[in-house]
């Protein structure tokens, strides 16, 4: 199927789903994708800016554009928007153009049945465009049960966040993970006297230090973070380095990390991790295996996906399932998605606002068709 008739045929497929076709303007403002979204984006992102000086870019995903739609607009109810069009990121081989088609669906207070349909719907379009769903797999992390499990083993609320800042990144989790083991010894600083007076606690001489600092280099307070901010976030880093993770602890951590089951054993397996670990995550595994048996609901064979414990999107809003969907045999995904229910908020919404989407990238699914 060559890619005019893939776009006619994913409208189509969006259309039957449910979703209001949905057009947004190519040109965005920039910084709700600088501060909200995962740093692979946010240097992959065109950008520009107006006469005035404002930060714009090129649009580079759906999701955060249709979520500030949402929130000018102001539905009353639940909507899910189906979009099909270009987004453009920046890429080494010179290919930031291209095409994805995806739903996002805003609002709806039944997560688990929300999050059900959209694995179906993103399974289904590839599906549909590829004209067969034979050799199609899917991979399936859940950041909420992560989140869970950090916060039954203990670990201080920094590291909690800077774990689940980690969460999908294989190398920035090893790397935290080595730290809190003592495997590794993060630099917090490269000031050999802040250092000093980080281990003495000397708040007023770290400040003073700071403000002489910035003089000589010219940097007025007013153009940044002041000096007790500085300090300050310092002396977290500091805080955060000298924390080390009991060894039983650490070992239940890696243990989770490393499963890896068909989603229909995910259940058990998270049962089994729980009670070996000592910890009491019940509520949120039962959650979990009420989304896999509402998956099985939505039409999918549970013997096609993998829960992965350690998989996430590299995307910072995201808070709780994430997926991929892709082919056997081929290392790039067809389709991924995920739910966001604090995007919304993070965005200005004056009350919590659930969201889970995703989208399918037409061109790479053109190219496996064009190759069969």
């Amino acid at each position: 199927m060559a890619l005019p008739q893939m776009l006619s045929a994913a409208e189509a497929y969006l259309e039957e789903a449910g979703a209001r076709r949905t057009v947004l303007p190519v040109i965005q403002p920039a910084d709700p994708f600088l501060d909200m979204a995962g740093e692979d984006l946010r240097r992959r992102i065109f950008l520009t800016e107006s006469e005035t000086g404002k930060a714009l870019c090129l649009r580079p995903e759906f999701t955060i554009p249709v979520c500030l739609k949402h929130l000018q607009e102001r539905p009353l109810e639940p909507i899910r928007y189906g979009l099909c069009a270009q987004v453009f990121r920046q890429h080494r081989d010179g290919d930031s153009e291209f095409f994805q088609a995806g739903i996002e669906d805003l609002d709806t207070e039944d997560a688990i049945a929300a999050d059900a349909r959209a694995l179906a719907d993103a399974a289904g379009l590839v599906a549909r465009l590829r004209g067969t769903g034979e050799g199609l797999h899917i991979t399936l992390g859940d950041q909420a049960v992560f989140a869970a499990i950090l916060e039954a083993l203990g670990l201080p609320g920094g590291w909690q966040m800077r774990l689940l800042r980690a969460f999908g990144q294989p190398d920035a989790l090893a790397n935290a993970l080595n730290v809190l083991s003592g495997r590794e010894a993060p630099a917090v600083t490269q000031d050999s006297r802040v250092a000093d007076l980080l281990s003495s606690g000397d708040d007023a001489a770290l400040v003073a230090h700071i403000e002489v600092s910035m003089a000589g280099s010219g940097i007025s307070p007013m153009a940044g973070r002041r000096p007790e901010e500085i300090a300050a976030r310092l002396k977290e880093r500091a805080a955060l380095a000298a924390t080390r993770l009991p060894d039983d602890a650490l070992a239940a951590l890696e243990r989770f990390i490393a499963l890896r089951v068909p989603l229909a054993e995910a259940g058990r397996a998270l049962t089994a991790f729980e009670g070996k670990a000592e910890i009491d995550v019940t509520e949120r595994i039962e959650l979990f295996a009420a989304r896999i048996e509402a998956i099985r609901l939505a039409g999918i064979d549970p013997g096609t996906v993998t829960y992965d414990a350690a998989f996430g999107r590299p995307l910072d809003y995201y808070t709780g399932l994430v997926f991929e969907v892709g082919l056997e045999g081929h290392e790039r995904p067809l389709a991924s998605g995920g739910r966001y229910d604090r995007l919304l908020t993070l965005l200005g919404a004056e009350r919590p606002i659930p969201g889970v989407g995703f989208v399918a990238w037409l061109d790479r699914i053109e190219v496996l068709e064009a190759g069969r």
